[in-house]
Order: structure tokens, then sequence, then C-alpha cells
């Protein structure tokens, strides 16, 4: 049987014809291989071919015997040259080339400063930053950028003349728009994110949410009084917040704290029943009283008109322990109102009319005085007014310089309101009827006394007994 007539015979050719057409290498090619040698100055680089190529050894880096490599061809003949070097910069050309045209970041690292900008290498290559996009914000120590590893968006690539220019702003802002975007896209109301603070101010806090800001408005911070944010937060703290209302036209969330933070005014009768007794710290002051903590968000307000007789809100100092009674709860309105005074077992206006009644003179403690009169209470929960026209002092005079709070006073009953619950008192109906009283003993303990006669009316009496 022949040649052309053995089909086997004539693959075989084929295939070993391919092989030897696939063996031919040329400058520029870019090939895989192996490395399986090295000697002295060179590495040998199994490249499937009739020898190895020859690899300078200062290209081999990190890599050893039975590494696979790609590199270049570099020259054939005798011998083969390669080099990995070519290989890595022509991909690198490759990349660059396409992080143009992709946008997309790579690596560099700063290496130096020069006029207008930073010395940033990329894989070996020296690019240029501009100092104005080095970064989106201002950074007053441009110094402390060298050395750093940042990753830069690639903004013109020369592989010609090895022009590289790159940005790090440009990066990071194209960053942050994509971390916007995917942040936006989880809000809705009623969630709950975890969130950093990025700044206080006297009305909220911003919390980063990873991409977008929102606001934790001071009155979501916490149940209880906030006066500034920095009572509670500190920038950089992590906290959860839920989100109460969003705003995409206005780019506005709005979020809260508390919302997440069991409400204390739950069960607080319980816990701080009406009429009971309290022991709380005085938080802050006002010209009307004190507010007094008596849990973590539970404050209780101790009006002035509620404080002993003879104490001055002034001898109330923030954070001081005061101890009392609980007056009222509000639930509604959460509010509840306190007292330092004791409390009556039971109303004091209940059937007032059996121990009080008009025209009676009766005895009270000075409580406070302003410029229409003087409070005075009779008993526990029970106080009148005395009107400056019947406080018996003279006109223009200050009610609080002459009634001290604490002082105890004879009073009379004028008037009783039951359905008002309000009580009038005199100081001077008293006095009047000491002065009475006092005028009708002088004239019940003296007799009569005979007229006395002028000078004249005694010479005619003389003379009429004469004439007898």
């Amino acid at each position: 049987m022949t040649q052309e007539t053995n089909p086997t015979a004539n693959e075989f050719e084929r295939a070993l014809r391919n092989s030897f057409e696939a063996e031919e290498l040329q400058p520029g090619d870019v090939i895989q291989g192996v490395i399986v040698a090295i000697h002295g100055d060179v590495a040998l680089v199994d490249v499937s071919g009739k020898s190895e190529a020859v690899l300078d050894r200062s290209e081999l880096d990190d890599l050893g015997t039975g590494d696979p490599v790609e590199v270049v061809v570099v020259s054939v003949g005798e011998e083969t040259r390669v080099s990995r070097r070519l290989a890595l910069e022509a991909k690198l050309k490759e990349r660059l080339n396409d992080a143009v045209a992709s946008r997309e970041p790579v690596e560099g690292k700063v290496v130096g400063r020069r006029k207008g900008g930073f010395d940033v290498t990329v894989s070996g290559v020296r690019g240029f930053c501009p100092i104005s996009h080095i970064s989106d914000v201002r950074v007053e120590d441009l110094d402390a950028h060298l050395g750093q590893t940042y990753t830069f968006r690639v903004l013109e690539y020369d592989a010609d003349s090895l022009r590289l220019v790159v940005s790090r702003a440009a990066h990071m802002r194209e960053e942050k728009e994509r971390l916007r975007a995917a942040a936006w896209s989880r809000l809705e109301p009623g969630g709950e994110l975890t969130g950093r603070v990025r700044s206080l101010t006297d009305f909220g806090a911003f919390i980063d949410l990873g991409g977008v800001d929102g606001l934790v408005h001071v009155t979501e911070i916490a149940h209880h009084r906030v006066n500034h944010p920095r009572e509670a937060l500190q920038v950089d703290q992590e906290v959860r917040v839920k989100v109460l209302e969003i705003d995409r036209a206005k780019e506005r969330i709005s979020l809260s704290m508390k919302a997440l933070i069991a409400d204390p005014w739950r069960d607080v009768e319980a816990r701080i029943p009406a009429r009971g007794p309290f022991e709380g710290t005085v938080v802050r002051k006002a010209d009307f009283g004190a507010f007094v903590e008596l849990e973590p968000g539970i404050d209780g307000l101790l009006h002035v008109s509620q404080l002993p007789p003879g104490m001055e809100l002034d001898t109330l100092a923030v954070g001081q322990t005061v101890r009392g009674w609980v007056r009222d709860i509000d639930l509604e309105n959460r509010r509840i109102g306190l007292t330092m005074r004791q409390i009556p077992d039971r109303d004091p206006w209940d059937r007032i009319e059996m121990r009080y009644q008009e025209g009676q003179t009766v005895e009270g403690t000075v409580e406070n005085g302003a410029d229409f009169g003087v409070f005075v209470e009779l008993e526990p929960g029970l106080s009148g007014l005395i009107p400056i026209s019947e406080l018996g002092i003279e006109r223009g005079a200050d009610p609080r310089s002459v009634f001290r709070p604490g002082e105890r006073v004879q009073l009379k009953l004028m008037g009783l309101d039951v359905e008002r619950r309000r009580i009038s008192l005199s100081v001077r109906a008293v006095k009047r009827d000491a002065e009475r009283q006092e005028y009708l003993r002088h004239m019940g303990s003296e007799t009569p006394a005979e007229p006395s006669m002028t000078g004249f009316g005694a010479q005619l009496a003389a003379a009429l007994e004469k004439k007898r």
C-alpha cells in the first residue's frame, strides 16, 4: 500500500508539519512557557519549541523552577531570547488603555511631589496626579499623601510616550455616587439601619448611612430632653436609627433613635404613682420652677409654688437631689407635677364649708408674694390669696418686702368660692376688727365725765350762787 493510499500516514505527516510550523516563533510573539532551569544569570523557559528559550534572571522576581511564565519573544536564531518585562508592559499597556475606555479604577502609589501635583506609579509605570485631583476634600498637609497607596481613575494614557495622568478625586466622586445610589435604593420609611455620626449641630445629628446622610433631630435622639446632641452623641459614633420620612426630591432623610428605644412612659403610673413619694435630680431650671429627672427619660416639674414656704428657687442647683411627692400625672401630655410640700391625705376642698366660713379669722403660712398680693397656705393643699388692697401696707410698697415666705399671719376669710376653688383673705380686716375691739374695751372701762366749763361759765355760776 502506497503512502497516498495510507490515510494514517497522511494524517501523521500533516500533524508533524503543523507541529513544526507552530514552533516557528517570531519576535514580538506573546507566549506561555514554564521555567525548567536556572543557571547563573539566565533562566531556561520551555516554550514548546525545539529548544528552551533564554530569559534574563533579573526578570524572574519571585518566580522559580516549574512556575508558568508569560513572555515576549525578543529574538530567534541559534537561541531564542524572551522577556518577561516586555510581556508585563504589554499587558499593562492593554490594561491602561482599557481603563481609559471603561473607566475602571487602577491602584497606584504616591511616590513623590513636584510642581502642580504628585508622582504616582501604577504597576511600574510612572504617572502624574494633579494636586486638585489627589482628593475630593481639601487637605492642608499635602505631604500626608506621600507613600500612600490609593485607587485612581486613568484620565489619560499614551503608550508611545508613556504619558499617564490619573485622578483619585474622580474615583472618589464616582464611588460616592455609586454608594449614594445604592443607599437610596435600600431606604424606605420604617426601615432600621446602622450609621455613623458625621457631624453635630444645635438642631440635631447628621448620620452617614453609607453614601447618604440623614438627620436625627434633637427631639428624636432620646425620650428625655436633650439640650444639645453632644450631650448624648459624639462624632464617628456608630448608632442604630429608624427611617421616619424620605424626600427624594429634596434629598432629605428624617431619622429617629428614640423610636428604637422602649418608651419610658409606658406603665409609668405603676412605677411612679400619683401622690406617692419621689426622689430625683434637678436637670434644668426655668423662671417658673425646676425640672427633676425621676427616671431616664422621665422628668417632672417642681413648680415654684410647690417649694416649701421660705425656700427660694435659687437655692436649688442643677445636679442636686430633691425629695417630695408626686402631685399628678398627665399621660396624654406626658407631664408630671411634683411638690416638696406635704400632700393631704384627702381633697382639702371636700366639705370645706364645714371648716371655713366667710368672716372667720384664720391663721396661715406665707407662701410667696407677687405684685398683686400674697399667697398663704391655710393647710396642706389649701391656699388663699390676700389681694394687695387687703394687705394693709402703704401704697406703692412691695408685698414681698413686707410678707416673708414661711411667716405665720392672722387673716380674715373674706370670700370662699368652692366652684372655682378660690379663697380670698385679708390682713387689713383683721386689723380693723382688732382696732374696733380695742375701742369697745376702752369705752366699756370708763365712766362719763362732767363737762368742763369755760371761764365765762364759771363766772356766771358764781353770780347765780350769790343771789341765793
